[in-house]
């Protein structure tokens, strides 16, 4: 995996200065690489809430897939993003590579919304969106597949949810219409 320059600056001022440059860095400095080629600016998604969720077709919580394509049927069309990052960091739950994983999550579960490229989402490998959102979320760091970060408009991390907590939880609805509600 390529990080970009631009993402390297933002880490430098993460790591390098620690929490009062960490507040200045802003999920839109990121990007994820496409599987296909290219890259999925997270800046492509300014000003709107943004769920990412690290994902893995093996995974016995892959049916989460679903509740998210509901969460993106519903609210996609008012502004909210919602991006599956597959990884391997669980298990190698995710057995596939490329497209083939958007293929398998759109088969097996109907997903439309955006499917990076597999990618490490913990340790020292971890994309450098991940070390930022730790750092923005102490103890609310990814710790199996399906953990949801929802980024607010301002593009800060607004809140982290667990694997356990189902796609259609309250919780994680009502966050969504708060961000939403602020159009």
């Amino acid at each position: 995996m390529l990080i970009r320059r631009r993402e390297c600056l933002a880490m430098l001022a993460v790591t390098a200065v620690g929490g009062a440059r960490a507040a200045e860095v802003k999920a839109e400095t990121f990007s994820f690489d496409k599987p296909g080629g290219g890259t999925l600016p997270l800046a492509d998604y300014a000003g709107k809430p943004i769920l990412v969720v690290n994902t893995a077709t093996a995974c016995g919580y892959a049916p989460q897939f679903s509740g998210l394509e509901g969460l993106w049927t519903r609210f996609g069309g008012r502004g909210l993003a919602v991006i599956a990052v597959p990884s391997p960091d669980f298990g190698n739950q995710e057995p596939l590579d490329g497209l083939a994983i958007a293929e398998a999550a759109k088969k097996n579960h109907g997903v439309t919304f955006p499917v990076v490229d597999k990618t490490h989402v913990r340790g020292p490998s971890a994309h450098p969106f991940y070390r930022w959102a730790a750092e923005r979320k102490p103890g609310q760091s990814p710790q199996w597949n399906f953990h949801k970060y929802l980024i607010g408009r301002d593009g800060d991390v607004r809140a982290a949810f667990a694997t356990q907590v189902d796609p259609s939880d309250p919780r994680i609805v009502s966050a969504i219409v708060a961000e939403l509600g602020s159009a």
